[in-house]
């Protein structure tokens, strides 16, 4: 059962069991796998309840940023408002833990705190955007490299089956499910580099980078672009070809870059000018 307040939505535990494999069942069949096993991702903050069992500062800490991090906050619908009595109401506990996460939160960029108006969750400006997806066009296309060097079949058929529960009009229809497996096949690169630095960096850039993939896909024709890159990245892997991988992975990335700067105006990154 959810219970809704404003902007903020709390839900029971998610259902953690293993998904199940998708890529051998056919487009339509693994598209429905996938709709069953892919949330979508929100508009609006999602937050687990409070578990007993963690120190509740921590707890906290971790509910609001996992929250954060499960938003589409570039679509333009998002809610990027933070009620910290709804929260408070909603957790059933006092404002001051919320308070202290949000200032860890705060100084970690991802909200901003504006004295007498609230707390926001921080959208990056476009040139911070750009920026991300350079660098995030570099940690992937190392981490290709390295994993072209040694995937094996089992790694392989995982990234068959994220990249292979759909047929291009089918993502084009479920766009949501899509974008979640999108992202997916990209952590799984960078898991499969076996660089556990490489990864931690990629991890910092992933709450934009994920809400950026997520309004990315549903412009232009970028759902079949994705299809048929992911195909050609997924061949240069199973062949062992570090130098195709890392370039198809980067030129990949960077037609996302030019995509951004050709169609996405402006993005408003602080919370006075989202609410001005």
């Amino acid at each position: 059962m959810a219970i809704e307040g404003g902007g903020f939505v709390v839900y029971g535990i998610p259902d953690t069991r293993a998904p199940a494999a998708v890529g051998a069942l056919g487009p339509v069949a693994g598209r429905d796998a996938l709709n069953r096993q892919l949330p979508t991702m929100p508009r609006s903050l999602v937050l687990k309840p409070v578990n007993s069992n963690f120190s509740l500062k921590e707890h906290i800490y971790a509910v609001l940023r996992d929250g954060i991090t499960g938003m589409n906050i570039y679509a333009p619908d998002a809610d990027l408002r933070l009620d910290e009595r709804r929260m408070s109401e909603q957790l059933g506990i006092s404002r001051t833990p919320i308070r202290e996460a949000l200032a860890r939160l705060e100084q970690e960029g991802l909200v901003e705190i504006v004295p007498r108006r609230g707390v926001f969750i921080r959208r990056k400006s476009l040139q911070e955007v750009l920026e991300m997806i350079i660098a995030w066009a570099a940690l992937e296309g190392m981490a290709a490299r390295l994993a072209a060097a040694r995937v094996g079949d089992k790694d392989v058929a995982s990234l068959k089956k994220l990249a292979g529960g759909f047929a291009s009009a089918e993502a084009a229809d479920h766009l949501d499910e899509y974008s979640d497996a999108n992202i997916r096949f990209h952590q799984k690169i960078l898991e499969l580099s076996g660089c556990g630095l490489l990864k931690e960096m990629a991890d910092g850039l992933f709450v934009h980078m994920r809400a950026i993939r997520s309004r990315a896909m549903a412009e232009g024709d970028r759902v079949r672009r994705s299809l048929v890159d992911h195909q050609h990245i997924i061949a240069a892997l199973e062949g062992h070809d570090g130098d195709a991988a890392e370039r198809l992975v980067r030129e990949h990335t960077m037609n996302l870059h030019a995509h951004v700067r050709r169609t996405w105006v402006t993005l408003a990154g602080a919370a006075r000018v989202e609410t001005s």
